[in-house]
């Protein structure tokens, strides 16, 4: 089968587009043909290797530990392990695993769920990841809160404007100019364009900030009294990227009356199956910025990379 490879760190010109054998499901595993795969900012980070932590923390020391790219996948099952109940060949699937930018990919059975009917296989690839990541962010929404989503335009964001509006909550969505019309059209109350005003004028009971950019003082200034910081994500040095952030917060959070906390978030099959009903009732519906072929997977990451995408970037195969 065709697959991106990775057999070494370096910028995302390290990755190939080569043949390499079929895997083969093992219990509880189910081997799906990958329609679509998506691309999200941590690919880059793997294939860099970068931040340096990514490396300390199982991913390989010098060099990444599993040599097919890709999270995110859309496709149809082709064969189940031993024990596997909930679904057999021929069922449209979507989940994630490790190695989705190939033209085969083995997952976990518990993190499989069935595609929603109103989604192709380009919009079901852009689900999982992100998708999870906006609900274990949002878990504690509130009708009637205000919630911002600061980075409403990208991957998470997108989702994350749409889950909070579906919960109850007044939004408000912080994004470039070039976003503004999208955020609206996912619902949000107010947008607020950041290249031209701070959001630090109104409070809120929750901000999700997917940006990564911002002080915790600037952040917290805009909480209620007892209001909730959650940080996904975020940039920073080549050891601990965002992370210096989330530590900082963590560090802070007891002796504050806000709560304080960054997110590490993992793909559940439970928040796969909230996801998929979700979009079934269509309170929630994935934001496609561009698809590319797989073989363009460098471009792909690139794009995403840059920042400019809105919503997500899938890729088909």
């Amino acid at each position: 089968m065709k697959a991106i490879i990775q057999d070494r760190y370096g910028s995302p010109g390290v990755l190939g587009f080569r043949d390499v054998a079929r895997p083969v499901p093992g219990a509880g595993d189910v081997l799906v043909r990958v329609h679509a795969a998506g691309v999200d900012p941590g690919v880059w980070h793997l294939t860099t290797g970068r931040p340096y932590l990514l490396r300390l923390l199982g991913f390989g020391l010098r060099a990444p530990k599993l040599p097919v790219r890709g999270l995110d996948f859309a496709g149809t099952v082709e064969g189940i392990g031993d024990g596997v109940t909930r679904f057999r060949p021929g069922d449209e699937v979507f989940g994630t695993c490790d190695g989705a930018f190939a033209e085969y990919a083995v997952a976990r059975e518990d993190l499989v769920a069935a595609k929603p009917d109103r989604l192709s296989f380009e919009q079901a690839a852009a689900v999982a990841v992100s998708g999870c990541t906006a609900l274990q962010a949002l878990h504690d929404v509130r009708p009637a809160q205000r919630v911002l989503v600061i980075g409403a335009g990208g991957g998470v964001g997108s989702f994350a404007v749409q889950l909070a509006k579906h919960f109850g909550a007044e939004v408000t969505a912080v994004c470039s100019t070039a976003k503004t019309d999208l955020v609206r059209r996912l619902g949000a109350d107010h947008v607020v364009d950041y290249t031209r005003e701070d959001f630090t004028s109104r409070q809120y009971d929750l901000i999700l900030d997917t940006a990564g950019l911002r002080s915790l003082t600037h952040l917290r200034r805009a909480l209620t009294p007892r209001g909730t910081l959650v940080i996904v994500g975020g940039e920073g040095g080549r050891w601990l990227g965002g992370v210096e952030r989330v530590l900082r917060a963590a560090l802070l959070n007891p002796f504050v009356k806000h709560r304080l906390r960054g997110l590490v978030s993992a793909v559940r099959g439970a928040d796969l199956e909230v996801l998929r009903e979700t979009i079934e009732a269509g309170h929630l519906t994935p934001v496609l910025d561009r698809t590319y072929p797989l073989a363009d997977a460098v471009a792909a990451i690139g794009h995403v990379r840059e920042g400019h995408a809105a919503g997500k970037v899938v890729l088909t195969v």
